[in-house]
């Protein structure tokens, strides 16, 4: 298998109110590294599994309406817990869908498996992934 993955970060605020948070149940502010890796079972002519330029554009896109926003106020994570798990899998989600339409270029039906890792600190991560 092959894989490229590029990286991005958001900066978000957020409350957990749950009690099983603690003190994270209030409003706090957290910036995510994001990790996206493109898995593919083949490369083409070229040697390129994907467009390291698309995917990183493509990755951009899917973190612009999440960057410096209160997730609490943001109608996807309505009703959720915006955990980190809960931030991969909509990530993961809105990039199946980019590669679904073909915006990481021709190399987009190729693309078999997913991986969205977010980086809560140096010392904690969560992701999501999955088949396409």
């Amino acid at each position: 298998m092959f894989a490229v993955e590029v990286r991005d970060h958001i900066m978000i605020a957020h409350s957990l109110p749950r009690p099983v948070f603690g003190p994270a149940q209030g409003m706090h502010g957290a910036t995510f590294v994001v990790d996206a890796a493109f898995f593919t079972k083949d490369v083409d002519e070229d040697g390129l599994a994907v467009d390291i330029g698309a995917a990183t554009t493509v990755l951009s896109e899917v973190l612009k309406p999440l960057n410096y926003q209160n997730l609490d106020e943001v109608d996807v994570f309505k009703g959720k817990v915006s955990t980190t798990e809960v931030i991969a899998k909509h990530i993961f989600d809105e990039l199946a869908a980019a590669v679904a339409a073909k915006r990481l270029g021709p190399g987009s039906g190729r693309i078999c498996h997913l991986k969205v890792t977010l980086h809560e600190s140096h010392a904690a991560r969560g992701w999501y992934e999955a088949d396409l």
